[in-house]
């Protein structure tokens, strides 16, 4: 049952990537655009991620309810050492949802749209970089559970080169995954083709910002470099979204947009399995050496039974749900535009 509820952890933090990322990433996009073209942006967006918005954060609870239940000790060193970054990356989802609720369906359309775009678009950056910053301090070594003061407790064990590249990298896919997303929902070329320029421009900012996160490693003395090309499923999956993404680019230049999703979500996928698989099951790598391990600091037993059940269980009735809610509101928008 352990490994059930490890799948799920692991699984639930891939979904929250790729689709709680595409939500964010359209606020960045329209932090990223031009004043003529946000009202368009906005319209698009909306249709986007409008049926599913909120939905997208059920697989962050998921993956917090799974530590808090089912690895408390990891659970308990991440929200103490890493509270800082957790605080305002969930002010970040505060905000960000408050904004996009008062804007969108505000009943009165007054002044206050001027601060609400504002919170929306930069929460949605703020958001996944520390979402970045807190996954790139879990496996840096630089948290310390024996530090004996605030700054070596609770500052440094985030603030650091590293971290702060994974939270740009982050913000980098996850407008990289909106973008991709957003020219399937355009409804007309110029949008399209905006949309695709968006999606180039984020994924040679993903680039770079990978080869920040792997110079930042290096000078860190961060083994990353091993992490993923010291083992075979590393290199197969590396090699797999190189791949992937010489064929995105052709299929860029090409105009041949149908399965651009599916690749930008498979080389997101391949990459989190990348930089998890050859460090499993050490999902906190602490300083001067130790860990916190998936299958040597899981909960009690019976726990552990009575949540895999529990997510086993409520998969039933979940995914089907959230399946005929995005069938549901695509169908809606398909009538909408044939009438």
């Amino acid at each position: 049952m352990l490994y059930v509820v490890i799948i799920y952890l692991w699984t639930s933090i891939l979904l929250y990537l790729l689709l709680g990322g595409a939500d964010f990433g359209a606020g960045i996009i329209e932090l990223f655009t031009s004043k003529a073209n946000k009202i368009q942006t906005r319209k698009t967006l909306y249709e986007a991620i409008g049926p599913i918005w909120e939905a997208n954060h059920m697989w962050l609870i998921i993956a917090i309810v799974i530590l808090f239940v089912g690895f408390p000790t990891i659970y308990s060193t991440m929200s103490v050492n890493l509270h800082i970054p957790l605080t305002i990356m969930l002010w970040g989802i505060i905000a960000r949802g408050t904004a996009f609720t008062f804007r969108h369906y505000d009943a009165v359309k007054d002044d206050m749209q001027d601060i609400y775009n504002p919170i929306f678009a930069y929460s949605s950056f703020i958001t996944p970089f520390f979402l970045g910053i807190i996954a790139g301090s879990a496996v840096s070594g630089h948290i310390d559970p024996e530090a004996d003061n605030f700054m070596d407790a609770y500052i440094f064990s985030w603030l650091h080169w590293f971290s702060i590249s994974v939270g740009l990298f982050t913000v980098a896919i996850c407008g990289f995954l909106a973008a991709v997303f957003l020219i399937g929902e355009a409804d007309n070329d110029h949008d399209r083709t905006r949309f695709e320029r968006k999606a180039k421009a984020f994924n040679i900012a993903a680039v770079i910002s990978g080869v920040l996160v792997f110079m930042s490693a290096l000078a860190e003395g961060i083994p990353l470099i091993d992490w993923v090309f010291g083992n075979t499923v590393g290199i197969i999956a590396i090699s797999a979204a190189t791949l992937s993404l010489i064929l995105l680019w052709y299929l860029f230049y090409k105009g041949k947009r149908n399965i651009l999703r599916v690749l930008a979500g498979f080389q997101v996928t391949m990459i989190l399995l990348t930089t998890t698989y050859r460090h499993y099951p050490n999902i906190v790598i602490l300083k001067n050496g130790g860990y916190l391990s998936l299958i040597e600091h899981s909960g009690h037993e019976k726990a552990i039974e009575a949540l895999a059940m529990a997510l086993l269980i409520g998969s039933i009735f979940i995914l089907p749900a959230l399946f005929y809610l995005i069938y549901s509101f695509q169908k809606k928008k398909v009538d909408y535009v044939a009438e």
